[in-house]
């Protein structure tokens, strides 16, 4: 158990806001596994001060999925304000998350906002410190350890984030330059654990019970935060979880379960997306999921097909049946 400003977080286990991933539905079934604190998928700044719709219907939130953070990016100092207060008055999100980590083109170069602040800590001590006046909520901040492996300013970077008044910190142990390759780096997250007071938050690579261990144990950190590896995988949560506090190792989700997850959060889509949209998103979803079971590639190229929930629900039902009769 760890605070981050007032709120209470239950157990060390994060799910990271990952774009186009974690909307409602998916922090629902990451909630079902047992995961304290979800972040919601980042949020463009410039879109909520537009009036995006689209931006707009991404702040949709259900009572089970807090305590939750919503993260917002951009790279003008008066626009994050601005989101901010929108995204607390609509929204009413448990924390704020301000986005400096970001290695997506769009985002870091062309947009100079994610990553891109992280080669200007006096931006960053001013949109950090603006935030926090502007609403009642904590806020935390996402980095990286910093642009290149020339920059690497990550540890420096945490204690302005401190001083501006960021209740914690989560911190991806790779540059921008490397994207998602390469190893993370775990001495940069233990280096801004120690340069801090308030929570950090070390993200990275963790797809196990044994890297989970060891990034907690390594650094010294808070709590871990957990993205790419609950892909197809949200028992990885509950499998962390019940590992970090018991010392426990449940058994792996069957075939059966794993299908039946299809149909759950396809279900959940449903109730939050139009039909095309939640069979769309669906579709990759189910491919996760299935991914590694027996025959699965020839059903992947059937699930990509499928235009509506029935067609979607009956492949997963024939292909439950046909896993049943041991292919």
């Amino acid at each position: 158990m760890f605070k981050i400003g007032n709120i209470e977080i239950k157990n060390n286990v994060v799910l990271a806001p990952m774009a186009g991933i974690c909307n409602s539905a998916f922090r629902r079934i990451i909630k079902e596994m047992g995961c304290s604190l979800v972040y919601a998928e980042m949020v463009s700044d410039k879109g909520l001060i537009y009036n995006s719709k689209k931006t707009k219907d991404m702040l949709y939130v259900s009572d089970e999925e807090r305590p939750i953070a919503q993260q917002i990016f951009g790279s003008d100092v008066d626009t994050f304000v601005e989101a901010a207060k929108m995204v607390e008055e609509i929204m009413k999100p448990d924390i704020i998350d301000i986005n400096m980590g970001c290695p997506v083109p769009k985002v870091a170069i062309k947009s100079q906002a994610g990553a891109a602040l992280l080669k200007s800590p006096e931006k960053i001590k001013e949109i950090v410190s603006a935030v926090v006046k502007a609403v009642h909520v904590p806020v935390t901040v996402k980095i990286r350890s910093g642009w290149d492996n020339d920059s690497i300013n990550a540890p420096e970077v945490a204690k302005i984030i401190e001083e501006a008044g960021a209740s914690a910190i989560t911190i991806h142990g790779r540059t921008r330059s490397q994207g998602y390759s390469g190893k993370v780096d775990l001495d940069i997250i233990k280096k801004v654990k120690e340069s801090v007071s308030i929570p950090v938050i070390a993200n990275g690579d963790i797809t196990d019970i044994e890297s989970a261990k060891r990034t907690l144990e390594y650094t010294g950190c808070d709590a871990i935060m957990i993205g790419r590896g609950v892909l197809g995988n949200p028992w990885l949560m509950k499998e962390i979880i019940t590992y970090l506090n018991s010392g426990k190792i449940i058994p792996k989700p069957s075939y059966k379960e794993k299908i039946e997850m299809c149909f759950h959060h396809l279900d959940y889509l449903l109730e939050i997306k139009s039909e095309k949209v939640a069979v769309l998103e669906m579709r990759g979803h189910a491919s996760w999921y299935i991914k590694g079971l027996p025959g699965a590639q020839k059903i992947k190229t059937e699930i990509f097909k499928a235009t509506t929930s029935i067609e979607l629900k009956n492949i997963l039902s024939n292909y439950l049946k046909v896993l049943d009769n041991g292919i």
